[in-house]
């Protein structure tokens, strides 16, 4: 089965839920991949396919995942790539020397941080998160990872929103499973 076929395997997997969060909103939701074993590896291995062919020469140092849903794959896919993983947490739930950074949420501010004391410097980074959207949270995890001179290879989604042009504020190349999401509002 090529990637692509496996990829819309994965699409036809997902539940869509008309009017949630709020009136107007078509959510699609990608948690039933998880609860397949074969769905979840599949995931992976898309993922996986993705980083060797387009990293084939590089050495992936940490493959890092957002709160909270970036965890559910980060570490797998980090273990497929042997590879370290990273999280990125909300202010106050990480101990030792940490780096901070804030963004802007539909309601407010927020602050991710990252324990920075084992970090190599010029380490190689892959972000990965579940969904795409403002850009708000991958940025701040981007300029997280500047901070402490890591190589940011690039950011990975499930999803994206792309009518929000979250991506326009990352630095680093993009790619989603589950791209042009026009859809999920109307």
């Amino acid at each position: 089965m090529s990637d692509s076929e496996v990829i819309q395997e994965l699409k036809n997997s997902l539940n869509q839920y008309p009017n949630f969060p709020q009136e107007g909103i078509l959510f699609e939701d990608f948690l039933p991949i998880f609860r397949s074993p074969d769905l979840f590896n599949k995931l992976i291995q898309v993922f996986k396919n993705h980083i060797e062919k387009k990293f084939a020469s590089v050495k992936i140092d940490y493959v890092v995942g957002l709160e909270a849903r970036g965890f559910l794959f980060a570490p797998t896919l980090a273990l497929a790539l042997n590879a370290g993983f990273i999280p990125v947490r909300k202010q106050g739930k990480l101990p030792g020397k940490t780096v901070s950074a804030t963004f802007q949420k539909e309601y407010g501010e927020d602050v991710f941080e990252i324990q920075s004391e084992d970090i190599k410097t010029n380490a190689n980074v892959i972000i990965v998160d579940d969904i795409l959207a403002t850009g708000g949270s991958a940025g701040a995890a981007g300029n997280l990872f500047q901070k402490v001179n890591a190589n940011i290879l690039e950011f990975i989604f499930v999803m994206e929103l792309d009518f929000l042009k979250g991506r326009d504020k990352l630095p680093a190349p993009v790619y989603t499973l589950f791209g042009d999401q026009k859809e999920a509002l109307k």
